[in-house]
């Protein structure tokens, strides 16, 4: 059985998988410039969506989108022990950002502590997204960070 760290309400229509999506995905190899280019795949993700889908992405939440792109990446990059894939999926109401990686050792959640050197990456992705899940997958684990756009 997998081993799950959920936060926000399992609920949402976001838990519901969408009828049809706008989807992109690329796998790194944990080269140098890796995080640069899982960037550059969601900032032409997000122009996709905000062309084809008349998706509405303020510059907040791109800003959000993108932030929460280069901290799960790094993650991947830094304790994965292999390749690691991104997903992006999106509709104009919503999307999901994906990474999924080698390592089956699940994310530690820490309590906000200004004084931590280091251990924020995950607590900025829970800032920043409606809904965050990590869960053992086979090949390792999934963390999806999901985002609700407004009209």
């Amino acid at each position: 059985m997998n081993e799950q760290a959920i936060s926000g309400p399992d609920d949402s229509p976001m838990s519901r998988p969408p009828s049809e999506a706008l989807h992109a995905a690329e796998v790194f190899d944990g080269e140098p410039g890796c995080i640069s280019l899982a960037r550059a795949l969601a900032d032409r993700f997000l122009a996709r969506l905000v062309s084809e889908w008349m998706a509405v992405l303020g510059t907040h939440t791109r800003n959000d989108l993108m932030l929460a792109v280069s901290e799960l990446v790094t993650n991947a990059d830094r304790y994965s022990h292999g390749p690691y894939l991104l997903e992006m999926e999106g509709t104009a109401e919503r999307i999901s950002v994906t990474v999924y990686d080698s390592s089956s050792a699940l994310p530690v959640f820490y309590s906000p502590d200004p004084s931590r050197l280091g251990g924020h990456g995950m607590e900025i992705v829970v800032a920043l997204c409606d809904r965050l899940t990590a869960e053992r997958v086979p090949v390792g684990k999934r963390i999806r960070a999901e985002f609700t756009l407004s009209s």
